[in-house]
């Protein structure tokens, strides 16, 4: 399944104070340097696995612990009403 942001959320880079952030309804999430990585990828075509896999092929690291990473994450956000599967 697809990983996409839900509807009114978007990434978006906060230039005054030089970050980016996740803006939904009446919430922001700033991401750190990691999870800004993976939400990256999130653009509503790639499933977890092909953001698995290119975040392995970019970093040259193991699959099993990117992969628990990813997941553990994109849990929370979608659990947070950020991102959906679909």
């Amino acid at each position: 399944m697809t990983i996409r942001f839900a509807p009114g959320v978007r990434l978006q880079e906060d230039k005054a104070r030089g970050r980016w952030i996740i803006m939904a309804p009446e919430l922001m999430f700033i991401p750190d340097e990691i999870a800004l990585e993976v939400l990256r990828l999130v653009d509503g075509v790639r499933d977890e696995a092909a953001i698995v896999a290119a975040l392995v092929e970019k970093f040259n690291a193991p699959e099993e612990v990117i992969g628990a990473d990813v997941a553990a994450m994109l849990d929370d956000l979608i659990a947070r009403g950020a991102l959906r599967r679909g």
